[in-house]
């Protein structure tokens, strides 16, 4: 019998998105296969981990599973409900059927009871029922089941949705594009990817995990990059080359600049999820950090003999 997903993933049957999401990636994170490797049942519970997750995260297949009209692997439940009822010979609503007898009419009942008991009766001769009704009542045959990948994406490339070639468990290489509005814990799939069955191959389930940075930092769609300048540069006004994740740019620097100024690169962070106009790519929000050398007599000499009259920590109220 099917798990119940709410069950797998240990929510409350009215449970929101957010809360789905949020146990999802607790239980990932504890059953992922790379941190099991030793526990073949971790990477079992995670495989039902990542399938109840897509049940329910799937407005219409909840829906059906909620109405009790699929179990938790996605198949239709009581295949022969509502049969019967308005069986008969000449019923409303009905249908006939003609049994036995020396070359009578098809009866209706043949395939159902062959998909049942494989047909024993008609191939021994029992009288035979024929035609008519074949799939009706028969239970779809199940998908094989889904496979879970991990996909490590560098920063760079999950910022400007570069191409990730990902290899199968079956040795294929398939180029996966990511799309836009791409966070770590987002799940890509992969239909047809996953393990052969009676009713075709199930999915590959594929979870990007966007890698840290050294020194870029992602908030929302925007880039943070806090860039080192010298006092030269920020006193007088430069343009100097600025790291971005499609490559180094030039950026300029105003005269006068303080340490903690931000500059703003447009276009340079993370592709936005938003489709159309409201769509594009976030900035980077370049900070200014004036870096002073050490022991550097000439700066020394300088600022002992400069007058500064000001107080910067006056707006503090010290």
């Amino acid at each position: 019998m099917a798990a119940d997903p709410y069950s797998v993933l240990n929510v409350a049957r009215g449970a929101s998105e957010a809360d789905i999401k949020k146990a999802y990636r607790k239980l990932a994170k504890e059953l992922h296969p790379d941190r099991n490797k030793d526990n073949p049942k971790a990477a079992e519970k995670f495989s039902q981990v990542t399938q109840a997750y897509d049940l329910l995260t799937d407005k219409d297949k909840r829906a059906r599973f909620d109405r009790g009209e699929i179990d938790g692997d996605g198949n239709p439940v009581n295949p022969f409900g509502g049969f019967g009822s308005g069986m008969g010979s000449g019923g409303q609503g009905g249908f006939r059927a003609d049994f036995g007898g020396g070359g009578g009419e098809a009866g209706g009942f043949g395939d159902i009871f062959e998909g049942l008991f494989g047909g024993m009766g008609a191939r021994r001769g029992g009288g035979g029922f024929s035609g008519g009704f074949g799939d009706f009542g028969r239970r779809a045959a199940p998908k094989g089941a889904n496979i879970a990948y991990r996909l490590a994406v560098s920063f760079e490339d999950a910022a400007r949705l570069a191409a990730q070639r990902i290899t199968l468990r079956d040795g294929k290489t398939i180029d996966l594009k990511l799309p836009a509005g791409l966070e770590s814990g987002t799940q890509m799939r992969l239909a047809g990817k996953g393990e052969e069955g009676p009713g075709g191959a199930g999915d590959a389930i594929v979870t990007i995990e966007i890698q840290p940075h050294r020194f870029f930092q992602r908030e929302g769609d925007d880039i943070r990059l806090d860039l080192p300048v010298t006092l030269s540069e920020a006193v007088l006004g430069a343009e100097v080359r600025v790291p971005t994740p499609d490559g180094p740019v030039m950026l300029k620097v105003p005269k006068g600049s303080s340490s903690g100024k931000t500059l703003r690169l447009k276009g340079r962070g993370f592709h936005k999820k938003a489709a159309g106009s409201a769509g594009g790519r976030g900035d980077l929000l370049v900070t200014l950090m004036v870096e002073l050398p050490v022991d550097d007599d000439a700066l020394i000499a300088f600022a002992r003999g400069w007058s500064d009259k000001g107080n910067p920590r006056g707006r503090m109220g010290v």
